[in-house]
């Protein structure tokens, strides 16, 4: 097959109008998820969790947090290996699960999962037994009977039982029954998940890299090893060349030729959009690096700052933190990496003032 000529700005239109940030807004909670695949769970909260503010930059202040609250109580959508998922995808990863040890992992480390667990299988048959008889429970109120600890150089070392759990979740005998103050609440996997019959793996692993392309728009056969979601979208769609980047991209062809129209849009750091930081460089030119972990006086877009979106481009960063004590939305900076224009102002400005809006904090903007 041919491949199809792309310039950078039919690529980044592709890839905006995929992530449902072009104008046409989606309808609702349940559109964006399916659309997306995923909201990725993450802690950090300097602006609004994750998962919340990927949502609203979709919907806008229509979009309540409360929505994704009922839709798992519902289990409508569900939380699988930190990323929240439509319900009816369980099927795609169900029969995966009985092959574990993982795939997608590095095969050190599917080795190491696999000689760990086993070390600890007495572990894990008390933390069943716990759930069945008393669950759904928080980690802390499970056992740490674990024989070997977990060895990490990260905030993981020596947390047994969570790392325990994650396992479980991939062998699919465990799982997220909902959430108490933040911490998730674990059950025996049969009474989570919805008793619909797995994919075949072979052909839920087609399906998941065509329904990662089609959120995506476009992307390489194959990117940096992630263990829970890949960047790489394996043969799915069609092959592209991008006037000025290197090698071959594959390409959703429902995509290519649809009429764009853009508008400005603040993204989390964890925005599909720009998690890819090599696509996001290769296709918008676009530098960014999140800078939380980086000491204050060699940050510099910020702690936690927002890229920009205007149209088709990524044009600048938002500094911002939602100061809840104070009701307000604290605007530092906004970082231009081109000039903005009066319209561009406007309306990113606009989008600020919806933030602080959506968040109910008063916007506090630099001098």
């Amino acid at each position: 097959m041919t491949a199809h000529q792309l310039s950078r700005a039919d690529a980044r239109r592709i890839a905006v109008r995929a992530q449902l940030l072009d104008a046409a807004r989606p309808d609702g909670l349940l559109d964006v998820v399916r659309g997306l695949t995923l909201l990725q769970i993450d802690p950090t909260a300097a602006v609004a969790p994750n998962a919340d503010l990927v949502a609203w930059s979709r919907l806008g202040s229509s979009y309540t947090p409360a929505e994704l609250t009922a839709a798992l109580e519902k289990r409508t959508l569900l939380e699988l290996q930190a990323m929240i998922r439509p319900g009816e995808d369980l099927a795609l990863y169900r029969a995966e699960m009985t092959e574990w040890p993982e795939r997608g992992t590095p095969a050190s480390w599917r080795e190491y999962h696999r000689t760990w667990a086993a070390a600890n299988d007495a572990c894990r048959r008390d933390i069943l037994a716990r759930l069945g008889a008393e669950g759904p429970l928080p980690s802390r109120a499970l056992p740490d009977t674990c024989a070997e600890p977990w060895r990490s150089s990260g905030w993981s070392n020596n947390r047994n039982v969570t790392k325990l759990l994650e396992l479980m979740v991939q062998r699919g005998e465990v799982a997220v029954a909902g959430r108490a103050g933040g911490d998730r609440l674990w059950d025996l996997a049969d009474r989570v998940y919805p008793g619909v019959p797995p994919v075949p793996v072979e052909e839920a692993l087609r399906v998941r890299d065509e329904r990662r392309l089609r959120a995506l728009g476009i992307a390489r056969t194959r990117g940096p090893e992630c263990p829970v979601e890949p960047v790489g979208v394996g043969e799915a769609g069609e092959p592209a060349v991008v006037e000025g980047v290197r090698g071959t991209w594959r390409v959703d062809p429902a995509r290519l030729g649809v009429p764009f129209e853009g508008r400005a849009a603040l993204l989390s750091p964890f925005d599909r959009l720009v998690h890819d930081r090599r696509r996001t460089t290769e296709l918008f030119e676009y530098e960014y690096q999140l800078e939380m972990y980086k000491p204050a006086a060699k940050r510099r877009w910020g702690y936690f700052a927002l890229p920009i979106l205007y149209g088709d481009r990524l044009v600048g960063k938002l500094d911002a933190t939602a100061d809840r004590t104070a009701g307000r939305l604290r605007v530092d900076a906004v970082h231009q990496d081109v000039p903005f224009t009066k319209a561009m102002s406007a309306e990113i400005g606009q989008e600020i003032q919806d933030l602080a809006c959506w968040l109910d904090l008063e916007p506090t903007l630099p001098e």
